[in-house]
């Protein structure tokens, strides 16, 4: 087939591609107009989240068989459109969960025990051991929203450390274990100390984390986002803060990621949240570790031959 990769992706996926036969173009830079003019040859596209594959450009694509997403989320992809044109869709959530779990892990240790808010200090020459007295995860109560790839990963990880892990999935059911309870969100919400989100970006959960919401859960708590930023808010989480219904955030995911295009009222909110000491971010790198880069391109390529050959 001819396929066109149009994000940056590790270059193994290349030789992966042409031993299996393909005709292989690499276009990491190119612009959704140049996209527009090259597919309508086009039988396969790997992607990222640059370009949104909407029906405006799909339409250009007659020949079409697969779209490979180079990561876990399908959101910018038009999923009916794909449907009805029985194009094959692939993606990648199994190439980056393991990275996704590591790095939630770290942001909640990193959060508990101001590691980032003591190191700054101790350069400065503080020493303040008082104000960085931690918290430990042991005995503590983590409530896991979505059990999927990432939310399974992560649970993995949670085992060395004597928590009680609560687990809710909307449209799963069945996959409680000795370690992980299966629950409803109204017991999540009452028992979570911490919460980390593990689900896609919808109709359904963009926005979902209203004030309302957020205090439904019981107990002021400590919230973990590597999923996707645009189910909360920079406004909602600066009131959760303010309130103490969150005790502290770990943002790898903005609802805004592109600094440039901030609207003045999403500057004012993110100026606030980068203020707070309790607050640790990160630039949507959870996923991007140097092994899940190599290991997507596995993914992929694997779904890619049981497919068409």
């Amino acid at each position: 087939m001819k396929i066109l990769i149009i994000d940056e992706m590790h270059l193994s996926i290349l030789e992966m591609l042409k031993e299996d036969g393909h005709e292989v173009e690499y276009a990491p830079e190119i612009t959704r107009e140049e996209i527009l003019e090259k597919i309508h040859d086009v039988e396969g596209l790997i992607i990222r989240s640059k370009t949104p594959m909407d029906r405006a450009l799909l339409e250009k694509a007659p020949k079409l068989k697969f779209i490979g997403r180079a990561g876990a989320g399908l959101d910018k992809i038009d999923l009916e459109y794909l449907e009805a044109r029985g194009i094959r869709l692939f993606h990648a959530a199994k190439g980056n969960r393991d990275a996704v779990a590591e790095h939630a892990i770290g942001g909640v240790l990193a959060l508990f025990n101001h590691l980032v808010k003591s190191d700054q200090e101790v350069r400065k020459g503080i020493w303040d051991r008082e104000g960085n007295r931690g918290h430990e995860l042991k005995g503590k109560t983590v409530g896991i929203m979505g059990f999927g790839n990432m939310g399974k990963s992560f649970a993995k990880r949670l085992q060395g450390f004597d928590v009680r892990v609560l687990a809710y999935d909307k449209y799963k059911k069945g996959f409680q274990t000795d370690l992980i309870e299966e629950v409803s969100w109204q017991e999540l919400k009452k028992e979570a100390d911490v919460l980390s989100i593990h689900v896609p970006l919808t109709i359904e959960t963009h926005g979902f984390f209203t004030m309302e919401e957020l205090k439904g859960f019981s107990k002021p708590f400590w919230l973990i986002n590597t999923a996707r930023g645009e189910v909360i808010s920079f406004s909602t989480l600066n009131h959760a803060l303010d309130q103490g219904i969150l005790k502290g955030a770990v943002l790898d995911v903005l609802e805004n990621e592109k600094f440039k295009k901030f609207s003045p009222v999403q500057q004012a909110e993110f100026n606030q949240l980068a203020q707070r000491e309790n607050v640790i971010f990160s630039p949507h790198v959870a996923g991007w570790s140097f092994e899940s880069y190599e290991k997507i391109n596995r993914v992929l390529v694997k779904q890619i031959r049981k497919e068409f050959n």
